[in-house]
């Protein structure tokens, strides 16, 4: 069994360096997407400081708590979507026989899946989102204790395992419906979005569904509050604040559930 899994290992291993080889292989064009590929993520911040320059408050929420939240959620999802969002390429893996091979290979789909073609360009936005948040908690007026140290720690971590689980969990989806593409992306770029703004900018039935119905308030607008030591403006209670690596593993076990019953499903291409 021990060798079993050190040669699985190094099967991962001998992949993800066969990944960084090729994809480092031309230097300059690597460094101009390593560069270029902090844009969206910028772009994400920026917004946010657009709208303070109109106003003061935004959903009742300073720009000060307002960055606590975008960093939060900047962080998780870039450091998902390095890690995990090339799961999107399922549906072709799907469509054009691919996932066959997969299979086929005595390692597991899924990381095999997550290995290929690993876009580590994307490495500037998690660099990028990790120093958002710094830069945001450190300026926020944070109260620090014990608590609130391991939980700016927890938070994002959670925030990548909810994220990493929302990509797996709609791609997932392609296996019964191979062009749901545009759907797995509302939900994951839809829930990207959702979560860089306080939740009490939403309201109705759809701050319902994204905030609690699909957990996504527990992302980066719960974390905060906890963080600020903030009361919730919709009269949850304080200790909600910490539940976020609790929802993060519900949402992988979700996840591995549906990866588990979709490759079950599978009956290879034309199927």
């Amino acid at each position: 069994m021990a060798e079993t899994s050190g040669g699985a290992l190094a099967a991962y291993r001998a992949l993800l360096g066969a990944q960084a080889r090729a994809q480092t292989a031309y230097r300059t064009s690597f460094v101009i997407d390593v560069v270029g590929n902090v844009g969206s993520t910028v772009f994400d911040v920026l917004t946010v400081l657009v709208i303070f320059g109109v106003t003061r408050e935004l959903g009742g929420f300073t720009l000060r708590e307002t960055l606590v939240v975008v960093g939060l959620s900047t962080c998780a999802f870039a450091v998902a979507d390095l890690l995990v969002g090339n799961i999107e390429r399922l549906p072709r893996y799907v469509r054009t026989g691919l996932f066959d091979a997969v299979l086929v290979r005595p390692l597991g789909a899924l990381p095999q899946l997550l290995l290929m073609d690993l876009p580590l360009r994307k490495v500037s936005r998690a660099v990028f989102g990790l120093a958002v948040l710094v830069v945001a908690v450190g300026s926020a007026g944070v109260e620090w204790t014990p608590a609130r140290a391991l939980l700016v720690v927890l938070a994002p971590l959670a925030g990548v395992v909810f994220f990493g689980s929302v990509f797996v969990a709609t791609a997932t989806v392609s296996f019964w419906w191979v062009d749901s593409g545009e759907l797995a992306n509302s939900v994951t770029y839809g829930g990207r979005d959702f979560t860089s703004y306080p939740v009490t900018v939403f309201e109705g039935w759809f701050r319902a569904v994204f905030a609690y119905g699909l957990g996504f308030a527990f992302v980066s607008y719960h974390p905060a509050l906890a963080l600020l030591g903030r009361a919730d403006p919709l009269g949850l209670p304080a200790w909600v604040g910490w539940t976020a690596p609790a929802v993060a593993l519900v949402a992988a076990v979700g996840a591995a559930a549906a990866w588990r019953t979709g490759v079950r499903h599978y009956r290879s291409t034309g199927s």
